[in-house]
C-alpha cells in the first residue's frame, strides 16, 4: 500500500475455508489490534462470509514502513476451530519529506589570504524517504551583490566547501551565503541553511600616508606653529593591526601635531631660512602595531620662498682703489660688486653715494658711480701733487619691499706718475742770477765748491734725484756727488788750468721716462783766500701766518695746564687737612704689634710700621710708614728665651703719669752662656698712651724715681751673664750735653735687640716737635751704616756727572 493511501481504503482479504458446513462453518474473521486498519465482514447468501481490510488511519512510511496483522477464521461449531492467516502490509514511499540540515546557521573562521583548496565546511542534510525522494543535492543560493562561487566551491554531493578564491579581510570581513540542499524526488523538495565566513585579520597591509592641503612654497620668515599640510594615515587592517604611529624622521624644522585619531596637521617648527635650505624633503614614517609591524614612508617635498631679508654684501667694509694721476677722464676706477643672498628683485641692488657730509658734493664733481653696474668713474684727472689720496662712502641698496642697504668705504689712493721736473733750490734757481763760484788757486784735492739742492714734486722714485756735472774736453778738475749735490775739486790747480770753469749741473729723477733740469755755474780762480767774497744773495722768506690750527694748539695747552695746576693745589690742600686732624688724639709715642706679625711705632702725628721675617739673623728689617695705628694692634712683650707675647690694647679710665717730654734709651749687651733678655718699662717713664687706652706696664724690680733723669735697673734675678736692657730717660738730644760712653756700649739713641744684630734707633727733638729725622731704623749695626754711606756716595757721584754733563 502507498503511504499516499486514503482513509476508508478497502483491500479485500482472502476467503476462509472450512470443511464443515452448515453451523461448523466459517462464521466470522477478527483482526488483531493495529493502529491503522480494520475489518469489514460481510456475509453472503451463500452463507459464506467474507471480510475487507479498511484503513482506518494515514500512512508514514517514515515511521513504520510495514505492517504486520495477523487474520483468524472462526467457525460457528463447539468449540469453535479457528484458522489464522499473517498479511504483512508494505508501506510504498511518497516523496512527502523535505531535506533537514542539522543547523541552520554555519558559522565558520576563516584566515584571510588562505590556500585554494583548503576545507572549510562540511555540510549535513537529511530525508526520511528513501530511493531517489532521500537523495540529495548541494549548490549555493545566488545572493545579490556577492556571488559565492567567486570565492568558495560547494561539493554538490557530500556538500564540502572549500576555498576558491583570494580571501581578503580588506575586501569583505565576512561572508554570508545561503545553502540549499534538494532532494531527487517527484516531485522534489528542498531546504535552506546559512553559512557565515568570519574572515580573521592578518598583518598583510601597511598604513597609507596622504597628504593634503599642502601649502608649499613657504615663506622663510612663516612664524613657528603655522600649519603647512594636513596628514592622514589609514591601515586597511584591523585591531592592532589597524592602528598607527606617525612620526617625522630627519632633522626639520617642522613637526606633526596630532588633531583627531589618524589626522595629523603638518606645522613650522624652527626658523626658515631660504638662503641655508631652499627646499626640505620632510619624510613622514607610519607604523602598525600588528605583528609583524608594517610601515610605510611618503617624502613631502616643502619649497622655502624667498623673503627680503639679507641686505647686499661687499665683499670687504673697505674698498682701496689706486689711480694713476692725469688719467682720462672717465676713466672706470673701479668696479663695485656685492652679493646678495636673496632671489630675483630681492637680490637686486643699486649704487649710490652717502650724502653724509659737505665733502659729498665735492666728491660728488670726482668721481660718478653707475647705479645698476656699480661702475665707479672719474671726472676729472687727478694730480698727485695736490690730492694724494680721498674717501667716500658708497650704499648698495636692494630692490625688496622692504629695501635694505649696506655701505662700504671706498678709498682712492692716487698714485705718482712722473710728471714734474726737478726743481734747482736757491741760490741757483734766481731767473736771471749769475751763478758763480770762487775757489783759491791752493785749492786741495776734495776742496768744497758748492752744493746743488734741488726738489722734486713727485714721490718715490720718481722723486729721487741724482746730479750729473759736465764740464769741457779736457778739464777734469771738479767731480759732484751723485746723491748730495756737492761740487768738489778732484786735485789740485795747475798752471794750465783756466781762470774760469763753466760747470752745467744735470740733475734727473729715476722716474719712467726719466725727467730733468740743469744749472750752470761758472767757477772762478783766484789766488788766494782773501779774494773770495762770499755772495750773499736775497732769498725771499715766506712769512708763515698764524693760522686758526696753531690758535687751537695754543689754547689747548693752557687749558690743559691750568687744570693741571688745580688739580696739584687741590691734592696738597687735601694732604694737609688731613695730616692735621686725623692724628690729634694721637700724642705719646706707642709700639704696637698687628695680627700679621709687623711692628709699630707711633708718636704724636708720626707712625712707622715695622716688618720682618721669621729670621732676623739674616735678614733687614723694612719700615714702612703708615697713616695711623690699627685698632686692633697690640703691645709687645719680650721675654726670655726671644718668645713674643702679644696684650690686646683696651680701654683704661686710669690717667697715666705724664712722663718727661724728652727720652732716650740706651742699652748694653753683655756676651753670656745663656741667651736670655727681658725689658723692664715703666708705664710713667716711658709710655703713655691716647686718652682712654690702656697702654701695656713693663714692670721691674725697681721703679724709676720722678724727676729728669732716671736709669732702669736690671731684673731682680738676673745673673751677671745675662743680657740686659738698661732704658735712660731724661734730658737729651741734639742740645744735651755729650755723654761718655763705657766701653761696650752703644749711642744712646740705638736701641738693640739682645740675641740679634738687630738695631733700633730713636730720635726725637727736644721741643716735641717733628722734622725729617724722627724714624726709627734697623739694620745690621755697622753693615747696615755702611751700605748706606756707599749707597750715598754713588748717588753724589750719579749727581756730579749729571751736573757735569749739563755745563
Amino acid at each position: 500500500m502507498s503511504e499516499s493511501s486514503y482513509i476508508g481504503e478497502r483491500h479485500p482479504l482472502p476467503i476462509a475455508h472450512d470443511a464443515d458446513v452448515g453451523a461448523n462453518s466459517v462464521k466470522t474473521f477478527k483482526l488483531n489490534p493495529n493502529d491503522y486498519f480494520s475489518l469489514d465482514i460481510q456475509n453472503t447468501g451463500d452463507q459464506s462470509v467474507s471480510a475487507e481490510l479498511v484503513l482506518q488511519k494515514p500512512l508514514d512510511r517514515e515511521k513504520q514502513d510495514v505492517i504486520e496483522l495477523t487474520l483468524t477464521a472462526i467457525d460457528g461449531g463447539k468449540p469453535p476451530k479457528t484458522g489464522t492467516l499473517q498479511i504483512k502490509v508494505n508501506v510504498l514511499d511518497v516523496n512527502d519529506n523535505s531535506p533537514v540540515f542539522n543547523k541552520p546557521l554555519y558559522k565558520v573562521q576563516v584566515v584571510e589570504n588562505t590556500n585554494i583548496g583548503t576545507t572549510l565546511l562540511t555540510l549535513n542534510a537529511t530525508d526520511l524517504d528513501e530511493g531517489v525522494n532521500g537523495e540529495l543535492v548541494y549548490s549555493f543560493t545566488e545572493s545579490g551583490r556577492l556571488n559565492p562561487n567567486d570565492k568558495f566551491a560547494l561539493n554538490d554531493n557530500t556538500g564540502v566547501i572549500t576555498v576558491k578564491g583570494n580571501i581578503d579581510y580588506e575586501e569583505n570581513q565576512a561572508y554570508e551565503i545561503r545553502v540549499q540542499a534538494r532532494d531527487k524526488g517527484t516531485p522534489p523538495r528542498s531546504a535552506h541553511c546559512k553559512v557565515l565566513f568570519e574572515v580573521i585579520d592578518v598583518n598583510d597591509n601597511a598604513p597609507e600616508i596622504s597628504v593634503s592641503s599642502l601649502m608649499s612654497p613657504v615663506k622663510e620668515d612663516t612664524e613657528i606653529g603655522t600649519a603647512v599640510a594636513m596628514v592622514t594615515i589609514t591601515d586597511k587592517d584591523g585591531g592592532k593591526n589597524g592602528q598607527t604611529n606617525c612620526k617625522l624622521t630627519g632633522s626639520v624644522p617642522f613637526k606633526l601635531k596630532s588633531n583627531y585619531k589618524n589626522y595629523y596637521s603638518l606645522l613650522v617648527d624652527g626658523p626658515l631660512d631660504r638662503e641655508r635650505v631652499s627646499q626640505y624633503n620632510v619624510s613622514i614614517t607610519a607604523t602598525d602595531e600588528g605583528t609583524p609591524s608594517l610601515s610605510s614612508i611618503s617624502i613631502i617635498t616643502v619649497q622655502v620662498s624667498d623673503v627680503n631679508d639679507n641686505p647686499p654684501r661687499f665683499l670687504d667694509y673697505h674698498i682701496n682703489i689706486y689711480v694713476k694721476e692725469n688719467s682720462p677722464v672717465g676713466t672706470t676706477m673701479h668696479a663695485l660688486t656685492s652679493l646678495d643672498l636673496d632671489l630675483n628683485e630681492n637680490a637686486k641692488s643699486t649704487y649710490h653715494l652717502i650724502s653724509s657730509s659737505p665733502k659729498t658734493t665735492q666728491i660728488a664733481s670726482m668721481v660718478n658711480i653707475n647705479s645698476e653696474t656699480g661702475d665707479i668713474v672719474s671726472l676729472q684727472s687727478f694730480n698727485y701733487e695736490e690730492l694724494k689720496t680721498f674717501q667716500f662712502k658708497v650704499q648698495a641698496t636692494d630692490f625688496g619691499v622692504p629695501p635694505l642697504s649696506s655701505n662700504v668705504t671706498v678709498n682712492v689712493f692716487i698714485l705718482d706718475e712722473n710728471d714734474n721736473n726737478p726743481t734747482i733750490l736757491a741760490p741757483y734757481s734766481e731767473h736771471g742770477s749769475v751763478n758763480s763760484e770762487s775757489i783759491p788757486y791752493s785749492a786741495e784735492a776734495g776742496y768744497f765748491v758748492a752744493k746743488i739742492r734741488a726738489v722734486d714734486a713727485d714721490s718715490g722714485y720718481n722723486a729721487l734725484l741724482s746730479y750729473h756735472l759736465s764740464e769741457p774736453k779736457g778739464n777734469n778738475l771738479f767731480r759732484i756727488g751723485t746723491s748730495t749735490g756737492e761740487i768738489r775739486t778732484k786735485r789740485r790747480m795747475s798752471d794750465n788750468d783756466l781762470k774760469t770753469h763753466p760747470l752745467v749741473v744735470l740733475v734727473s729723477d729715476n722716474g719712467e721716462p726719466s725727467l730733468s733740469a740743469t744749472v750752470s755755474i761758472e767757477v772762478v780762480v783766484v789766488e788766494s783766500t782773501a779774494d773770495i767774497q762770499t755772495q750773499f744773495r736775497h732769498v725771499p722768506i715766506k712769512e708763515d701766518s698764524f693760522s686758526d690750527l696753531n690758535l687751537y694748539l695754543l689754547i689747548a695747552i693752557v687749558s690743559v695746564s691750568v687744570i693741571f695746576l688745580l688739580s696739584l693745589i687741590s691734592l696738597i690742600a687735601v694732604k694737609c687737612h688731613r695730616t692735621d686732624g686725623s692724628f690729634s688724639r694721637y700724642s705719646a709715642p706707642m709700639i704696637t704689634t698687628h695680627p700679621d706679625g709687623s711692628w709699630s711705632y707711633s708718636k704724636a702725628t708720626q707712625q712707622y710700621d715695622v716688618c720682618f721675617s721669621s729670621d732676623t739673623l739674616k735678614s733687614d728689617v723694612v719700615v714702612f710708614p703708615a697713616p695711623f695705628p690699627p685698632v686692633d694692634a697690640e703691645l709687645i712683650s719680650i721675654n726670655g728665651g726671644d718668645t713674643f707675647t702679644r696684650t690686646q690694647t683696651l680701654p683704661n679710665t686710669e690717667k697715666p703719669k705724664a712722663p718727661n717730654a724728652d727720652w732716650r734709651y740706651s742699652a748694653s749687651l753683655r756676651a753670656g752662656g745663656v741667651m736670655q733678655s727681658s725689658v723692664h718699662m715703666e708705664e710713667s717713664s716711658v709710655m703713655q698712651g691716647a686718652q682712654g687706652v690702656l697702654v701695656q706696664n713693663w714692670p721691674t724690680a725697681s721703679s724709676a724715681a720722678d724727676g729728669e733723669g732716671g736709669e732702669v735697673s736690671p731684673p731682680m734675678g738676673a745673673g751677671v751673664d745675662s743680657n740686659s736692657w738698661h732704658f735712660r730717660y731724661g734730658p737729651g738730644g741734639p742740645g744735651a750735653p755729650p755723654q761718655h760712653l763705657k766701653p761696650g756700649e752703644v749711642p744712646p739713641e740705638a736701641f738693640i735687640i739682645p740675641g740679634s744684630p738687630a738695631i733700633i734707633s730713636i730720635r726725637q727733638n727736644q721741643g716735641g716737635e717733628d722734622d725729617k729725622s724722627d724714624f726709627i731704623t734697623f739694620g745690621k749695626k755697622e753693615e747696615a751704616k755702611k751700605k748706606k754711606k756707599k749707597k750715598k756716595e754713588k748717588k753724589d757721584k750719579k749727581d756730579k756727572g749729571k751736573d757735569d754733563g749739563d755745563e
